[in-house]
Protein backbone atom coordinates (compact mmCIF):
# COMPACT_ATOMS: atom_id res chain seq x y z
CA UNK A 1 0.00 0.00 0.00
CA UNK A 2 1.31 3.44 -0.82
CA UNK A 3 1.71 6.34 1.57
CA UNK A 4 -1.59 7.95 0.59
CA UNK A 5 -3.45 4.70 1.23
CA UNK A 6 -1.84 4.40 4.67
CA UNK A 7 -2.73 8.02 5.41
CA UNK A 8 -6.36 7.40 4.46
CA UNK A 9 -6.46 4.19 6.54
CA UNK A 10 -4.96 5.96 9.57
CA UNK A 11 -7.37 8.87 9.15
CA UNK A 12 -10.36 6.54 9.14
CA UNK A 13 -8.98 4.51 12.05
CA UNK A 14 -8.37 7.59 14.18
CA UNK A 15 -11.85 8.88 13.34
CA UNK A 16 -13.40 5.54 14.39
CA UNK A 17 -11.45 5.62 17.67
CA UNK A 18 -12.63 9.16 18.37
CA UNK A 19 -16.22 8.17 17.55
CA UNK A 20 -16.19 5.08 19.78
CA UNK A 21 -14.28 6.35 22.81
CA UNK A 22 -15.42 9.33 24.85
CA UNK A 23 -11.85 9.98 25.99
CA UNK A 24 -10.58 10.66 22.49
CA UNK A 25 -12.06 13.87 21.13
CA UNK A 26 -11.65 15.51 17.79
CA UNK A 27 -13.40 18.72 16.86
CA UNK A 28 -12.76 19.80 13.35
CA UNK A 29 -13.10 18.85 9.72
CA UNK A 30 -11.58 16.08 7.59
CA UNK A 31 -8.50 18.08 6.60
CA UNK A 32 -7.68 18.47 10.29
CA UNK A 33 -8.11 14.74 10.83
CA UNK A 34 -5.73 14.17 7.91
CA UNK A 35 -3.28 16.35 9.83
CA UNK A 36 -3.72 14.17 12.91
CA UNK A 37 -3.15 11.05 10.82
CA UNK A 38 -0.02 12.60 9.34
CA UNK A 39 1.32 13.40 12.82
CA UNK A 40 0.42 9.85 13.91
CA UNK A 41 2.27 8.41 10.92
CA UNK A 42 5.39 10.46 11.59
CA UNK A 43 5.37 9.51 15.26
CA UNK A 44 4.98 5.83 14.39
CA UNK A 45 7.65 6.00 11.70
CA UNK A 46 10.37 7.71 13.71
CA UNK A 47 9.73 7.44 17.46
CA UNK A 48 8.00 4.07 17.89
CA UNK A 49 10.84 1.99 16.36
CA UNK A 50 13.37 3.60 18.71
CA UNK A 51 11.18 2.85 21.73
CA UNK A 52 10.65 -0.73 20.56
CA UNK A 53 14.39 -1.32 20.29
CA UNK A 54 15.06 0.31 23.66
CA UNK A 55 12.34 -1.76 25.31
CA UNK A 56 13.42 -5.05 23.75
CA UNK A 57 14.15 -6.80 27.08
CA UNK A 58 10.68 -5.85 28.36
CA UNK A 59 9.18 -6.94 25.03
CA UNK A 60 10.77 -10.36 25.44
CA UNK A 61 9.65 -10.70 29.07
CA UNK A 62 6.05 -9.78 28.23
CA UNK A 63 6.00 -11.84 25.02
CA UNK A 64 5.40 -8.72 22.96
CA UNK A 65 2.49 -7.37 24.99
CA UNK A 66 4.50 -4.27 25.87
CA UNK A 67 3.95 -3.21 22.25
CA UNK A 68 0.42 -2.22 23.28
CA UNK A 69 1.88 0.13 25.88
CA UNK A 70 4.18 1.69 23.27
CA UNK A 71 1.27 2.11 20.85
CA UNK A 72 -0.78 3.81 23.57
CA UNK A 73 2.10 6.16 24.33
CA UNK A 74 2.39 6.99 20.62
CA UNK A 75 -1.32 7.85 20.52
CA UNK A 76 -0.92 10.07 23.58
CA UNK A 77 2.10 11.75 21.97
CA UNK A 78 0.06 12.28 18.80
CA UNK A 79 -2.63 14.02 20.86
CA UNK A 80 -0.06 16.25 22.52
CA UNK A 81 1.65 17.14 19.23
CA UNK A 82 -1.69 17.78 17.54
CA UNK A 83 -2.62 20.20 20.33
CA UNK A 84 0.75 21.91 19.90
CA UNK A 85 0.01 22.32 16.18
CA UNK A 86 -3.42 23.79 16.89
CA UNK A 87 -5.41 20.68 15.91
CA UNK A 88 -8.21 19.88 18.36
CA UNK A 89 -7.40 16.20 18.93
CA UNK A 90 -7.12 15.10 22.55
CA UNK A 91 -6.50 11.81 24.32
CA UNK A 92 -7.61 11.94 27.95
CA UNK A 93 -5.53 9.25 29.61
CA UNK A 94 -3.47 6.10 29.32
CA UNK A 95 -6.36 3.62 29.50
CA UNK A 96 -8.21 5.55 26.82
CA UNK A 97 -5.04 5.64 24.73
CA UNK A 98 -4.61 1.89 25.18
CA UNK A 99 -8.17 1.18 24.03
CA UNK A 100 -7.80 3.73 21.24
CA UNK A 101 -4.58 2.16 20.01
CA UNK A 102 -6.30 -1.23 19.86
CA UNK A 103 -9.15 0.25 17.82
CA UNK A 104 -6.74 2.10 15.52
CA UNK A 105 -4.70 -1.08 14.99
CA UNK A 106 -7.74 -3.21 14.12
CA UNK A 107 -9.40 -0.67 11.83
CA UNK A 108 -6.13 0.26 10.15
CA UNK A 109 -5.28 -3.41 9.63
CA UNK A 110 -8.65 -4.17 8.08
CA UNK A 111 -8.46 -1.14 5.78
CA UNK A 112 -4.89 -2.00 4.80
CA UNK A 113 -6.03 -5.44 3.66
CA UNK A 114 -8.94 -3.95 1.74
CA UNK A 115 -6.84 -1.22 0.11
CA UNK A 116 -3.87 -3.32 -0.99
CA UNK A 117 -2.99 -3.44 -4.66
CA UNK A 118 -2.44 -7.20 -4.84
Amino acid sequence: MNAIGRLVANTAALWVASALLAGIQYTGSWPGMLGVALVFGVVNAFIAPVLKVLSLPVQVLTLGLFTFVINALMLMLTGWLAQSLGIQFTVDGFVTALLGSLIVSVVSGILSVLLTDD
